[in-house]
Parts: structure tokens; C-alpha cells; sequence
């Protein structure tokens, strides 16, 4: 499912609450037709399947952000076992995530960027918000602050992180906007780094998430994100 947001109208605080509600002419006989329905429910199940399952969207991301990979290397950069590897590929080859080029020797995988954008919550699902999501299978501070607030408010946090490295805003503001302890808002801005810096070099709706702020964040570079802790804005804190 992929629509094309008004980026004008998303919310620059890394809020939650919706902008209006949606026009009733939204919904008409075409749009609830049910073989309308249905023709989008595929990509709508997938994206649901991801959010249930941060390891295998953990998998999913790395071979959309790096492929073409091949299963040995997928093993090596993520220290998955030989079994859970070929499971998660054969997952995500049965949800048509991953394609599987097997004219050569290893086989050769890729996946395509998915992306589900409804302006009207607003809600805005990319790569790098599943990368976010993800992280939560080697990082215990995001795995935290989804068990205690939620999928939505991870989103929230990870707009308001990405406003904050572009000094817009402080961890403080961050964490009045999406009604979390200041503690924890600055604990999510640090710990989504690499979902920021990695999204902003290979995400193609990057600029979805953030269209105002994309090329203004003080992050590492791609090759030192894992090893240099990023500054704060020199903003007070």
C-alpha cells in the first residue's frame, strides 16, 4: 500500500494526535468496494506481520537496505544461525518481501522498500521506522520503551529524535509531545540513531517522515554510526 501524503500537513512536534479527521468523501462506494478492500489487504497484513515480529523485520530491513545480500552474509552481519536465517528468508519471500536470485551460487536476495502513509491519522510506516522497531531485538532501551508506550509512540519519539539531531527541538519538548518521562524521551533519542542515520542514506520515503528536516540532522556518518555516539544540538537542554 503506498499513498502520496500532502507532506505539508504532517506534524512538525513529533506528536501523535491526529490533524483532523478524515473527509467523509474519503470513503465512497468505490474505495469500501470489497474487491477494493481486498486488493490492498496484502501489503496492509505485511506491514502488520513486520510489526508483530521485530526479528524477522530486523532481516527484512538489512537485506532492503544492503542487497543484494547473500544468506552467508545475512548470518555473518546479523549472527543469526544457518537454520533461523533460511527461515526468516523463506518468511519473507512467502509475504513477497524478498526476492531470491538463484542463478548464482549463493543465492542472491532483495527487497523492495515498502512504505504506508494515511495523512489523515497522520500515520507514516518506512524502512527506517521498521529499522527503529527492529532494533529492539539488540537494544534493551528501545525494546523498553516499546513495551512501555507502543508502537504509535516509538514513531512519535523517532520524529521527534530525528527534529532534535536538526536542533528544532529538545528532549524535553520531545518528551511533552509524546507524554513520556524526560528520562525516557532522552533515552530514545540516543538509542534510534542508527535507524536515523542508516534511514537518511538508503530509505527512499525518508522525506516522508521528515520533510521539513531530512538534510539538517547532526548525525555520525554511515560508516561511524555504530561506534561514535552523535552530539546533541547545542541547544538547552
Amino acid at each position: 500500500m503506498t499513498l502520496h501524503p500532502d507532506l505539508s500537513r504532517v506534524r512538525a512536534d513529533g506528536g501523535t494526535r491526529a490533524l483532523d479527521a478524515p473527509p467523509i468523501d474519503a470513503l465512497n462506494e468505490d474505495t469500501l468496494k470489497p474487491e477494493a478492500l481486498a486488493a490492498n489487504a496484502p501489503r496492509l497484513e505485511t506491514i502488520v506481520e513486520l510489526l508483530n515480529q521485530p526479528a524477522l523485520t530486523r532481516v527484512y530491513v538489512y537485506i532492503c537496505y544492503w542487497g543484494p545480500v547473500t544468506p552467508p552474509e545475512l548470518m555473518d552481519a546479523l549472527s543469526l544461525s544457518k537454520s533461523t536465517t533460511y527461515e526468516y528468508i523463506d518468511r519473507l519471500a512467502t509475504l513477497d518481501l524478498v526476492k531470491r536470485d538463484d542463478s548464482t551460487r549463493p543465492q542472491q536476495l532483495t527487497a523492495d522498500p515498502v512504505v504506508l502513509i494515511e495523512e489523515h491519522a497522520p500515520i507514516i510506516i518506512t524502512p527506517t521506522v521498521l529499522h527503529a522497531f527492529a532494533l529492539q531485538k539488540i537494544d534493551e532501551d528501545i525494546e523498553y520503551f516499546i513495551d512501555r508506550h507502543g508502537i504509535g509512540t516509538l514513531i512519535a519519539g523517532l520524529r521527534g529524535a530525528g527534529l532534535h539531531y536538526a536542533g528544532k527541538t529538545t528532549q524535553r519538548m520531545v518528551a511533552t509531545d509524546i507524554d513520556v518521562r524526560d528520562t525516557e524521551a532522552m533515552m530514545l533519542i540516543y538509542a534510534v540513531v542508527p535507524a536515523l542515520t542508516v534511514g537518511r542514506t538508503h530509505d527512499p520515503y525518508f522525506k516522508y517522515l521528515f520533510p521539513d528536516v531530512h538534510d539538517q540532522m547532526d548525525l555520525p556518518d554511515l560508516d561511524d554510526q555504530a561506534t561514535t555516539p552523535p552530539q546533541p544540538p547545542t541547544r538547552e537542554q
